[in-house]
């Protein structure tokens, strides 16, 4: 009880009424929200760090808003760090510094991040945008070959990563010949590396940010595809600094007195959505709590341990929060509950609300766009629904040539993007103009998913068009799988696919042919032995959950191995 108290104490301070409707109706909320929805032209130039955290950082000096925690990081230890905009400010220009000074980077290089939740991830995103430098974020369980490849696609000139993946970095640096810059976020130092830590305490507090064009570059994602390795995304400057406003108030619910916190590994896209751009352009606070891992005892704990008003899980960690007795937790601050990155079961929507009274907002989204559509506050919930289309966004249904479908029809979810393309839509796969020109249809662009919508507008999802699996919440592409195990040499040949799981929705499943020396090996024990195979040689959340051995893979004429007649073997759609 008295941690409890302690932690209590330690909230940031309530609004009144008069301050809340103050904050969520500032300048700042409501001209970005009002460009998001279509009433304003977009401006030329855009700069987040400038137009966003700077104008927030005046405006507490003014003391036209409170002076509030606007990050809120915690560990298991009990350390806790908690900034204002004015502290996230001074600290972020220092990090630009660094980048610009001891590390040599300029406006247009590459950086590839690699960190945990630590609280250095946020200041160097500041930075890369205060500097211009374009950050491409990744998640901590890459492995070596994972990095070099998306050292070498992006020609990234910089990396920044933990102790844990220095030395991987460092065994595969000879390959990468673009990379000039290696800077390590560590209490110690290391050989060759820069640190960051200690850059940053002795940079000066004064940088002039960039200029920059709303349609410049600000980041690249990787994210898996049906064939080849991952492919980059690249997006604007706008795209997230004021794409994501609308949804901050509509889908999140946030203002000035939300202290939100979303669990999204940094390497993910939603991660930038809802720890970074979307609550800082509505005024809200981020709280990071530093899990290595998801583990629901603890989630529960500090949803009942701190003030967290808003609160962002996959449906999968829903799923395993429901099967405690949530009831035994008390939630002093929690009003507001989202859900986004692969469908959400009506059944764990209708077990949580009746265990915390509370509902799950779900929305949905991709790596190449912001949220597409969402159950926003205020319109009715349809629990296995995804919502209603978000602007500035016109979503429809579409067949094979790029015609729209009638309510209740099975087709393509699409965005429209003629005669104007979205300015939340992503840029362009990076050197890849074939897989751009690919997602387009007719006036469409083509997410790759399938779904309906019915009378009402609301769109409800059905499944990939294509093989890509996703996990919790994790784009796998069936080809990553299938280099990795094809290693081994226990394998001849592999298809990988998606499979029912009652937790994760669907996981990862290998149908594996074994080479002759291997066929009368143990078979539980050489599923185990392929499992950690392909644990090192790619990230460790693709390996396959379940795995089958056969004589021989279904084919085309060609020699195509089709896996969409395992996936519906999979699925009992046959």
């Amino acid at each position: 009880m008295a941690l409890l108290k302690y932690f209590w104490r330690l909230r940031p301070p309530r609004l009144s009424l008069h301050q809340s409707k103050r904050c969520i109706i500032s300048p700042i909320v409501s001209h970005y929200e009002a460009i998001n929805l279509g009433e304003k032209e977009m401006p030329e130039y855009f700069n987040f760090a400038n137009d966003v955290m700077d104008k927030w950082t005046q405006m507490e000096k003014d003391g036209t808003t409170p002076l509030n925690p606007v990050f809120w990081w915690v560990n298991g230890q009990k350390e806790e760090v908690k900034w204002s905009y004015e502290e996230l400010t001074v600290l972020s220009r220092k990090a630009a510094n660094v980048l610009t000074g001891p590390c040599g980077l300029q406006r247009g290089d590459r950086l590839l991040m690699i960190l945990p939740r630590i609280p250095e991830w946020w200041l160097l995103v500041l930075a890369s945008i205060r500097t211009g430098i374009v950050f491409i974020p990744g998640t901590s369980q890459l492995t070596a070959k994972d990095i070099s490849y998306r050292l070498q696609a992006s020609k990234a000139k910089g990396i920044a990563v933990s102790d844990v993946l220095a030395p991987a970095v460092d065994s595969i640096a000879s390959e990468c010949k673009l990379l000039k810059t290696k800077l390590i976020v560590s209490e110690g130092g290391r050989d060759g590396w820069l640190n960051f830590k200690e850059l940053l305490k002795a940079a000066p507090a004064d940088h002039n940010c960039v200029r920059t064009k709303s349609d410049d570059t600000l980041a690249i994602y990787f994210t898996s595809g049906t064939t080849g390795t991952p492919k980059m995304v690249s997006h604007s400057h706008s795209c997230y600094g004021i794409g994501l406003t609308a949804i901050g108030r509509r889908l999140m619910n946030l203002s000035r007195s939300s202290v939100f916190w979303n669990i999204s590994d940094p390497g993910w896209v939603k991660a930038a959505w809802c720890c970074l751009f979307t609550p800082w352009i509505n005024g809200a606070c981020v709280f990071i709590h530093q899990l290595p891992v998801f583990e629901p005892t603890v989630v529960l704990n500090t949803l009942a341990s701190y003030p967290v008003t808003n609160f962002c899980a996959p449906p999968t960690g829903y799923r395993m929060l429901v099967q405690h007795d949530i009831t035994r937790y008390k939630f002093m601050s929690l009003n507001h509950c989202v859900t986004g990155g692969e469908a959400l079961n009506p059944e764990v929507y209708e077990n949580w609300k009746k265990q915390t009274g509370l509902d799950i907002y779900e929305g949905y989204g991709q790596t190449e766009t912001v949220a597409i559509c969402a159950n926003v506050k205020g319109k009715k919930i349809k629990p296995g629904s995804m919502g209603l289309a978000i602007p500035p966004y016109d979503v429809q249904i579409i067949d094979d040539e790029g015609k729209i479908q009638p309510p209740g029809t099975e087709g393509d979810i699409a965005i429209r993007i003629k005669p104007k393309r979205p300015f939340c839509l992503f840029k362009q796969y990076v050197d890849n103009p074939e897989k751009t020109a690919a997602s387009e249809r007719g006036d469409f662009y083509s997410t790759g998913d399938r779904g309906l919508m019915d009378e009402e507008g609301y769109i409800w999802f059905v499944g990939r068009s294509d093989d890509v699996i996703n996990s919790s919440g994790y784009r796998i592409g069936p080809f990553e799988v299938e280099s990795a195990l094809i290693e081994h040499p226990a394998v001849v040949e592999s298809a990988v696919v998606s499979s029912p799981d009652p937790v994760r929705t669907e996981v990862v499943k290998a149908f594996v042919v074994l080479s002759s020396g291997f066929a009368s090996r143990d078979k539980d024990k050489l599923i185990h032995e392929l499992q950690e195979h392909v644990k090192k040689v790619t990230a460790p959340y693709k390996y396959p959950r379940k795995m089958e051995f056969v004589q021989q893979l279904p084919k085309t004429i060609s020699g195509k191995i089709k896996r969409n007649e395992l996936r519906n073997k999979e699925w009992g759609r046959v």
